[in-house]
């Protein structure tokens, strides 16, 4: 009985034995797939293994060996020495008709800070020649592309160096990949580029936009449009409407989509009324769901549904890109992209897991639970981040073609390249210099992200442009006003006069502080915002000599300015209007309850705008200013305003600051005045065609300090000075 037992008891283990070992076999195979699968990509239609799609920056080794130059990288394919003199661009002559997208993306280059006529002294090479639609059906197709780059001769250089743009590859019934012409050794800037084709940090994904894009300015995104920016609920959780192609590339996905249709929450719509002989083609495949899916096509507006969906699908078409992603970052509804094998427009430098959502076109109807398991804080952050990427990099020709621009410039000067934190936080990357500094919190948009304090000083830059006769000359009693005011580090005269400047026995001393007098550094009225190395401080007080600020003036604005270091604060306030007898934007200097503009007679703001004023604006607008030699304090707002997205702030103030005369000009002209002011009425309508829209922004705020104008004893109020004088 006994050993019964014990063989039964042997018989037991040994099964509970074989039991766990080949089931934590089996296990450690799960283990091994599951772990596979999240390392891996998915795989396009043409490929058979994937790529890690973990990073926005991917890098991979290799590429596919019927790729000619896919070795390209840019130590191996890109001439660093020609750019030792700096990044500048070189676009050939254009000799021949090209297509109006690629017009926009010529003229956005000539109008570019970086660009130069000077072939020997370029960076960058552009070519005139038209690449961007190579489908043979397009009427933009362009014809003998090798000839005419033969006869570009040496410059050529089998392609280094150039950037060649290309939206539309391949035509009907395989839209192939291949170009119909050698680029050589090339940066492919490209729309709808599959991995496998792709050079990483080297080629550049472009977006798929459409002819109606702008070449400047664009449209804000639709979450900003409105008085709150806070992204309300939507009616619909996913929508998508657009064509289903019948046969060919791109038609597995679309012609699936109706089995999610619900015409509640999820609307997804197709239809396959495109083409000359969608009938012919129908009857012919026996498609029974043309006329049914046809009906539910036009029962719903395209725009409202866009704007009212959370997420918007977004299929492959015919090629892997399509317009429906650029639409979707405009309207605030987060993309799920549904294009295996895709590379994302600028993947190199955006973050797109904070904006869009992956979906695998095997696995299509897991999309709906996908889009369900994102919490709400989840979806208001993407949805704020479309906005945000939509406005810094996809409005315009202007900001996708600079974009492309940074990019380039980020490999070639290493050493000055903007991190993941630059190109995917607000204000973007085009708005920010890596030359300014290389640490983040000292760019003023960053200053509240990193609870930075600035330093407890400002820097006053006086510009003076009449000769001082007396002791008691405007420009010296602001001296000593300025000098009185606990929070000044030193004052920069800014002398722009004919006459030399007094000698330096005759300055106000025993002041306290340090007074530099720069003199012809820069005769121009734009002399007052360059970036001297002398300024120190991050606050930049700005004023003329004839301003007649007080004391305590000062300090209550400097106080304004550490709460709103991003914008600019001060006195002298204007606006901006539309004037419907010329049809442009005009200047105005009525006092009306709001304001868009802070003339810089007596302002504060962070230094860093003066480096952008004279390292990011267009040429065209710094020649406005120097033609007139007027407008700089408007031209300074537009720059603020552009990046901040915000109007300046005004504060109180008890005298009123003169607006800056022109230098030398003697007031006997009797049409003086009013010719300055017609001048900067053309400034401000000019300035927004330059920048191409009008970013100025409206306020009726203004800043008082406690018991302003309160009925109690002058002594209990800190800025005594602005009721007593």
């Amino acid at each position: 009985m006994q050993a019964k037992k014990r063989y039964l008891f042997v018989v037991i283990l040994a099964v509970l034995l074989f039991i766990v070992y080949f089931g934590s076999k089996s296990d450690r195979k799960h283990g091994e797939v599951t772990l596979s699968l999240q390392k891996r990509e998915f795989p396009t239609y043409l490929e058979s293994e994937a790529v890690d799609l973990s990073s926005p920056r991917r890098r991979r080794e290799s590429v596919t060996s019927d790729f000619k130059s896919g070795k390209c990288r840019m130590d191996t394919c890109f001439d660093f020495s020609r750019c030792v003199r700096g990044f500048k661009v070189y676009v050939y002559p254009v000799l021949e008709r090209v297509s109006e997208s690629y017009s926009k993306i010529i003229s956005t280059i000539q109008e570019s800070k970086y660009y130069t006529t000077n072939p020997d002294e370029a960076c960058i090479f552009i070519l005139s020649i038209d690449t961007l639609d190579r489908d043979i059906l397009s009427v933009n197709y362009a014809k003998n592309i090798m000839p005419k780059i033969a006869h570009l001769g040496a410059l050529w250089n089998n392609g280094r160096n150039h950037i060649v743009f290309n939206l539309f590859s391949g035509t009907w019934p395989d839209y192939s990949e291949v170009l119909d012409f050698d680029t050589g050794e090339a940066i492919m800037a490209r729309a709808s580029i599959s991995e496998s084709r792709f050079r990483p940090n080297f080629d550049i994904s472009l977006p798929l936009v459409g002819s109606t894009l702008p070449p400047k300015g664009g449209e804000r995104g639709y979450m900003y449009t409105s008085i709150n920016n806070i992204p309300p609920l939507r009616h619909y959780l996913l929508g998508f409407k657009g064509k289903r192609y019948l046969t060919g590339v791109g038609s597995e996905t679309r012609n699936s989509l109706y089995h999610m249709h619900n015409g509640d929450d999820i609307v997804l719509l197709t239809t396959c009324r495109h083409g000359k002989f969608w009938q012919k083609k129908a009857k012919e495949l026996n498609d029974t769901r043309c006329d049914i899916d046809n009906r539910e096509f036009d029962r719903y507006d395209y725009k409202k549904l866009l704007y009212n969906a959370t997420f918007c699908l977004v299929p492959r078409g015919r090629r892997l890109g399509s317009f429906r992603f650029l639409e979707a970052l405009q309207a605030g509804c987060i993309p799920v992209l549904l294009s295996n094998g895709w590379e994302l427009p600028f993947g190199e430098v955006i973050d797109w897991k904070k904006a869009a959502v992956w979906a695998d076109e095997r696995l299509l109807f897991q999309v709906p639970s996908i889009v369900h398991g994102l919490s709400q804080p989840e979806i208001f952050a993407m949805r704020q981040q479309t906005q945000f990427l939509w406005e810094a990099y996809f409005s315009s020709m202007d900001k996708i073609i600079n974009t492309v621009l940074e990019i380039v410039k980020d490999r070639v000067k290493s050493y000055f390249s903007r991190n993941s934190v630059h190109w995917n936080n607000f204000p973007g990357a085009l708005s920010l210099l890596p030359e300014y500094s290389d640490v983040l919190h000292t760019y003023p948009s960053f200053y509240r992200q990193f609870a930075y304090k600035s330093d407890n000083q400002f820097t006053a830059v006086v510009y003076a442009t009449s000769p001082v006769l007396l002791s008691s000359a405007p420009l010296f009693r602001l001296i000593r006003t300025v000098a009185k005011s606990t929070f000044v580090q030193k004052i920069v005269v800014i002398w722009n006069c004919d006459t030399p400047p007094p000698p330096s026995y005759q300055w106000p001393a025993d002041l306290g502080i340090p007074i530099l007098v720069k003199t012809k550094i820069l005769r121009s009225v734009s002399a007052r915002f360059y970036p001297y190395e002398e300024i120190e401080t991050d606050a930049v007080f700005n004023l003329d000599e004839d301003s007649l600020l007080t004391t305590d003036e000062l300090n209550f604005s400097f106080k304004v300015w550490k709460e709103f270091p991003e914008r600019i604060v001060g006195y002298p306030a204007r606006n901006h209007y539309w004037d419907e007898a010329k049809n442009a934007w005009s200047y105005t200097s009525k006092w009306l309850n709001e304001y868009s503009m802070v003339l810089t007679s007596g302002a504060i703001y962070n230094r860093y705008y003066n480096f952008l004023y004279f390292n990011t604006l267009r040429p065209a607008a710094y020649h406005i200013v120097e033609r007139l030699q007027n407008c700089e304090d408007i031209l300074m707002n537009f720059i603020v305003s552009d990046v901040t997205k915000l109007p300046p702030i005004k504060v109180t103030h008890r005298k009123v600051s003169k607006e800056t005369m022109l230098p030398g000009k003697a007031v006997t002209d009797p049409n003086y005045y009013q010719t300055r002011f017609k001048q900067r009425q053309g400034c401000v309508a000019s300035l927004t065609e330059i920048f191409g829209y009008m970013p100025l922004v409206r306020s009726r705020s203004r800043m008082d300090p406690v018991l302003w104008k309160d009925s109690v004893s002058n002594l209990r109020k800190k800025y005594r000075q602005l009721e007593v004088i």
